[in-house]
């Protein structure tokens, strides 16, 4: 019995001691991972791609496999479409860039991070602890994480295909936020695009297929993908060698048009500021520093995409070449170049500034953007994004602007002797608004280059000159001749102007060495204030509370009223002379309203030139040190004056649309869709001329009745009474009312109440607006009163229904308990602007 028992015992610490080895070698294993394959091992077969960051192409695996030696290396990871959606309003263009990030790959055992440096707070200082304190005080980004699969001393082999075909670009919420439908990345139906993968000394660039998928695609990827609920776009990754040390950062002066990047230096004497503001430029370097005029170091040399019609080549050149003068101004021999691209080079390839020519299923906005190092602000790469259809645009335009005059000239050419039956089929017409259509797209290459340089809009650049800055947004200059013809020969400038050299002096002159730079530019500002040249850039040119009367987008002259006259008789002269008959030849009887709407509406921009000098002021950008003036408020005559010149838009002779033209107009046929350019309607298929003047209407009321102009009214009245918003309100109501008869021939009469109409819904809507001023919502209270106390005593009928609704309406108002009631929505506007650069729909 003894002997059994122990060997029982024998025999449980035996299974004991072994089941703990196991154990432990279980654990072993877990602790200690199969040791990595050397590179050249896993790499077998791969083909290589020597570069900054060296790549592996397994096609097998369809994987892209990653050489990494320097951990903790500093560069710049930009991320951005190659291919796009189509969809302006959407904005996944071709070629959109995403933002540079500051980014190093971490190693973290057999782990690997990239993690994204935060550049919006530093310390400049040689103190290390106080660079860490800072560092240490905000958050990193890890935007990426992944292993390492090979190493050989040191280096590690790391798969970065799931970095490639993450959403890094944000197409998801882009879609969500344009509500066009929730879509995910689709894993299985991405990969690796290997066409596009390449690498060079300082930089490796990637390219992957991406899918999105979703179950309820919005109204414009239904427009333009083949199966909405499947959206494939490539994303491309650019890896960059950060540029060394020697650049010289440029501090940001108000006064100057530049872009600018802006940090918080917490290293900063208590002195200083605490933010930080360096200008964006590309590095340009003179050979010879201390010479007047240099060669430079290194040209700046911008490609146009060969993908562009051989004219638009052209013209893209020209325009984009214009700069070469402001450069040569700064002090730098042949340092601006253009040049067409090479037809194997990527247009997303950092090495190249490239003007691209990118397509959309609508016209939209064209735009200057950039690959920028944000540690100092320099320019790596500019790239241009010109939208194809804004040419055609204005071709229609021109065509139904400035038509043949019978027995004369052609305003676009100058061609003469046309007899008065001349049609297109005689003459090609279209083929001289395409000459002026060329001159837009020059300057619309050269304004988008601008951006691509480093500098902003300057919205009152039209007002003084000979059209001062390509940085401007132009109107069409239309000249009317002696015998009161339209002549568009000038329509639009050739040439940077003095701004644009100004601006260009600014950010890249090289000045003598121990030469005082800060004095330098700074006499620059003071000279440009002597010769008159003003700054005001967008925040405020484009709000429709702007106050600066001079700044504008597409007007023309330095003075807006006057400005307003003259386009008023180009409008009217251009509509008298409208001669469907006249357009090119394949328009169809639909199409018409196409060339009309832009030409009915021919003076919105100049509208809101005139209406930003009712309660406006002027005033230029600067510091206390500065001697410039400060703000001052328009002079009360001059806003009268305004208030008369707007009101005159609306009389009823103004808001016409002959009866010929409105024969000519169809409805759209089955094969096409209604297109958003053209009027709205009340009528149905039917055009609706109507509709058309309450449009028109609503624009000038959009300027008279402003609720944050009414409001700097209230303050203007203390130097003239008469500009009090109850006054303004009152005097636009018995205006209209005068101008707007109710007795006549029965198309004035029925213009004149769509404007009274279109009054009353104004004065509502201002009535119940929360955030106007109290002044201004009692001011649209006594006009609603001016309204109803019109007398009644009158013959027509209609007219008497068309009171008895208005001052029931009116009545609704100011009889009812206080309270705020959505505003009304009415007929759309059709766009000026490119479409979709409101709120999405």
């Amino acid at each position: 019995m003894i002997l059994k028992r122990q060997f029982l015992l024998s025999l449980f610490f035996t299974l004991l001691a072994g089941a703990t080895l196991a154990q432990e070698a279980e654990d072993k294993t877990e602790k200690e991972p199969e040791e990595l394959p050397a590179i050249a091992e896993h790499v077998e077969g791969m083909q290589r791609s020597e570069g900054f960051f060296p790549f592996y192409w397994d096609d097998k695996s369809g994987s892209i496999l990653l050489e990494i030696q320097n951990w903790d290396r500093e560069f710049l990871h930009v991320h951005s479409l190659a291919t796009g959606l189509g969809s302006n309003p959407v904005g996944l263009d071709r070629g959109k860039l995403g933002s540079g990030k500051v980014v190093h790959f971490r190693r973290i055992g057999p782990k690997i991070l990239l993690i994204q440096r935060n550049m919006r707070f530093r310390a400049i200082t040689d103190n290390q602890l106080e660079r860490d304190a800072v560092e240490q005080s905000f958050a990193q980004s890890v935007i990426w994480g992944g292993k390492i699969v090979a190493e050989t001393d040191g280096t590690a082999l790391v798969d970065v295909t799931d970095l490639l075909m993450s959403d890094l670009q944000g197409v998801a919420e882009t879609l969500m936020r344009g509500e066009q439908g929730e879509f995910k990345l689709a894993p299985e139906r991405s990969a690796v695009y290997w066409p596009s993968c390449k690498a060079f000394p300082d930089n490796t660039e990637l390219e992957s297929t991406v899918t999105y998928v979703g179950d309820q695609p919005g109204e414009y990827v239904r427009q333009t993908t083949p199966t909405p609920k499947a959206i494939t776009l490539r994303q491309h990754h650019s890896f960059i060698r950060l540029p060394d040390n020697n650049y010289k950062p440029r501090q940001y002066d108000v006064r100057s048009p530049c872009i600018f990047i802006t940090f918080a230096d917490y290293a900063a004497p208590l002195d200083a500021p605490l933010q930080q503001r360096l200008i964006l430029r590309h590095r340009l370097e003179k050979k010879n520093p201390g010479e007047p005029m240099s060669e430079p170091v290194e040209p700046i040399v911008y490609y146009v995409d060969s993908g562009a019609p051989k004219q638009i080549q052209e013209a893209l050149v020209e325009g984009a070449s214009w700069w070469s003068k402001a450069f040569e101004a700064a002090g730098f021999k042949d340092a601006f170049q253009v040049k067409l691209l090479p037809p194997n080079a990527d247009p997303l390839d950092v090495r190249y500034n490239v003007i691209q020519w990118v397509h959309r299923s609508t016209r939209g906005w064209s735009y200057g953007g950039g690959v920028i190092d944000p540690r100092t602000g320099e320019i790596i790469k500019g790239h241009v994004t010109l939208g194809s259809l804004r040419v055609r645009q204005d071709q229609l335009l021109f065509n139904g602007l400035a038509p043949v005059p019978a027995g004369g000239t052609c305003a676009c050419c100058g061609i003469v002797g046309i007899a008065e039956d001349t049609t297109l089929a005689d003459f090609d017409q279209q083929t001289d608004a395409l000459k002026v259509a060329l001159a837009r797209i020059r300057q619309l290459s050269a304004h988008e280059v601008g951006h691509t340089l480093g500098f902003v809009h300057n919205f009152a650049a039209s007002t003084y000159g000979d059209r001062a800055s390509v940085m401007d947004y132009p109107a069409p200059l239309v000249k009317i001749t002696d015998d009161g013809n339209l002549d568009l020969s000038d329509a639009y400038g050739v040439g940077i102007g003095e701004w644009d050299i100004l601006s260009v002096k600014f950010a890249y002159s090289q000045f003598a060495d121990g030469a005082n730079d800060e004095a330098e530019l700074d006499n620059l500002f003071n000279a440009a204030r002597e010769e008159g040249m003003i700054f005001i850039s967008d925040a405020d040119a484009r709000p429709a509370s702007a106050a600066h009367p001079l700044a504008n987008l597409w007007d023309n002259g330095s003075n807006p009223v006057t400005e307003l006259r003259h386009v008023m008789r180009v409008r009217q002269i251009a509509l008298d002379r409208f001669d469907p008959k006249k357009l090119p030849s394949e328009t169809t009887t639909a199409d018409i309203a196409q060339y009309f709407t832009p030409l009915f509406l021919h003076h919105r921009y100049q509208l809101q030139a005139v209406g930003k000098i009712i309660g406006g002021s002027v005033y230029e950008y600067g510091s206390v040190e500065d001697t410039t003036s400060p703000h001052t408020i328009i002079n009360p005559a001059q806003q009268k004056a305004a208030l008369e010149e707007l009101l005159a838009t609306i009389e009823p002779s103004r808001l016409t649309v002959k009866n010929d033209v409105l024969a000519a107009i169809s409805p759209r046929p089955y094969s096409a869709i209604r297109d958003q350019e053209i009027m709205p309607t009340a009528t149905g298929r039917i055009f609706d001329p109507l509709a058309a003047a309450r449009v028109a209407t609503d624009l000038t009321l959009d300027e008279l009745l402003q609720p944050q102009r009414l409001a700097r009214l209230t303050v203007h009245s203390r130097i003239d009474p008469d500009l009090a918003p109850e006054v303004v309100v009152e005097y636009v109501v018995d205006k209209i009312w005068a101008n707007c008869g109710y007795q006549g021939p029965p198309e004035p009469v029925q213009i004149g109440r769509v404007v009274r109409e279109a009054l009353l819904d104004k004065l509502i809507n201002l009535v119940d607006m929360e955030n106007a001023a109290p002044s201004v919502r009692s001011a649209a209270m006594a006009g609603l009163q001016a309204i109803m106390d019109k007398p009644l005593n009158l013959d027509s009928k209609s007219e008497i229904a068309f009171r008895r609704m208005l001052n029931r309406r009116a009545r609704q108002v100011l009889e009812r308990p206080y309270s705020t009631t959505p505003e009304m929505e009415h007929l759309n506007q059709p766009p000026g602007s490119p479409i979709g650069s409101g709120r999405l729909k």
